[in-house]
């Protein structure tokens, strides 16, 4: 059953901790596979990748069938129904025209001694965009991976996506038709992430690699880091929900559902001051679960994961929240704009009753791969500059190296960095 605390009862902190503290993540045995797997695909490249994708995805390919051929991409997006196009597009152009915002610009300037400072800006030349397709297909978040890396100005877009069965989403396709990817392989994975860092006959290497993915995924990340960039290691999903009186037991039972049924470890919280919304919405998550088509997973997530905190005062959630760091955070208030400020530690907020977390997901505008396992106190979701790198300018002329010498040589014999000192001195024969 879900986790039920109350913070006046005397054991809350020690329970609270067990709370935070509780793994969902990858296990040693996940890492010990990962390894092997990422080691095997760099000895054997295709070929591993092959018989990895064979295996887990119970298929048949050859090495030929791994990149999508941008005649099967037409073909398959053609089938695609009008209502989701017209809903692809949507989301498309809502995450375009809210991330074409976070663009930075470059900025050069001279200071009083006369020396040239500044910023430059440019984008990663390949990114590799990971997209699960094991328990569901998610054409969202092709969209949300490839919409800011194209508005970054990255020229090669790679994205891997498994196919169980040989079977993949026409949707899936359609959006990167949409986002502009025509660069699309049929690998999942480990794997996947091992392909694109390290580059295999079929697959070219890449210079950052995004999106979420299972335990194996986030694992395969983990240990490709350095030799490529990573956006984050995506733990399981999760929101946080914050409700006071004004809130509506149902609403704030369809939303923990809707994390629940993530599975893989997602986990659904909801904060409240009222103790009797907190037995209203327990009570009423119980109901929506047995209306619900594919209820195991979600009923699983709630029972194993799921809590509800009761609080007394919407500060006292606040500071529950900044300890919790969630990907996801709703605030169920009529005024949310009361405590927002107060919420230091989030993926993403969610603003009043009638903006769901899912809404989020898909059309809302903002991007819906964010921090988790608590590393929203460190990290932010995806966006544009997730795609950039930022290079320092400096420039010194010969007054202004003059005026500044001294101290920099200072520091350098501090150092005991005789020849950093002797490079600038030699420039001024000192």
């Amino acid at each position: 059953m879900p986790v039920r605390l109350d913070t006046a009862d005397s054991d809350f902190d020690a329970r609270f901790q067990d709370l935070l503290d509780s793994k969902r993540e990858s296990s040693q045995d996940v890492s010990d596979t990962v390894s092997r797997i990422i080691a095997d695909v760099r000895a054997r490249g295709d070929a591993a990748v092959l018989e990895l994708t064979n295996k887990f995805d119970r298929t048949n390919f050859a090495a030929a069938d791994l990149r999508i051929s941008p005649e099967e991409i037409e073909q398959a997006s053609a089938q695609v129904s009008e209502e989701v196009r017209t809903a692809l597009q949507t989301a498309h152009d809502r995450i375009r025209a809210h991330h074409e915002k976070q663009k930075p610009e470059d900025h050069v300037y001279q200071d009083a001694l006369g020396v040239t400072l500044g910023t430059r800006w440019t984008p990663v030349d390949a990114v590799g965009i990971y997209v699960p397709g094991g328990l569901a297909t998610y054409p969202s978040t092709v969209i949300m991976g490839a919409v800011p890396a194209k508005l970054a100005g990255v020229e090669r877009i790679a994205l891997a996506v498994p196919t169980p069965g040989g079977q993949i989403s026409a949707s899936i396709l359609l959006a990167a038709q949409i986002a502009g990817v025509t660069e699309i392989y049929r690998i999942g994975g480990a794997q996947a992430i091992a392909a694109l860092a390290y580059g295999t006959e079929t697959v070219g290497r890449v210079d950052k690699i995004v999106g979420p993915g299972n335990a194996y995924v986030a694992a395969a990340k983990r240990q490709v880091f350095g030799q490529v960039g990573i956006d984050s290691i995506a733990g399981p999903s999760e929101v946080l929900i914050i409700a006071d009186g004004s809130a509506n037991p149902a609403w704030i039972a369809a939303d923990l559902i809707a994390q629940a049924e993530h599975g893989g470890g997602a986990q659904s919280i909801l904060v409240t001051t009222e103790k009797g919304l907190a037995d209203s919405v327990a009570a009423e998550v119980d109901r929506q679960l047995s209306l619900l088509p594919k209820q195991q997973i979600a009923r699983e997530g709630w029972e194993e994961f799921g809590a509800i905190i009761t609080v007394a005062s919407l500060e006292e959630a606040a500071s529950l929240a900044n300890r919790i760091a969630s990907e996801h955070v709703e605030l169920a208030l009529d005024d949310p704009q009361s405590i927002l400020p107060a919420i230091r530690h989030a993926g993403a907020i969610f603003l009043g009753h009638h903006t769901p977390e899912a809404i989020g997901d898909y059309v809302g505008g903002s991007n819906h791969v964010l921090p988790t396992a608590r590393s929203a106190r460190f990290a932010s979701g995806l966006g544009v500059l997730d795609f950039m790198k930022r290079t320092s300018i400096l420039g010194c002329d010969p007054t202004s190296l003059s005026a500044l010498a001294e101290a920099a040589v200072a520091i350098a014999e501090v150092e005991a960095l005789d020849g950093h000192g002797r490079s600038i001195s030699i420039r001024l024969n000192r």
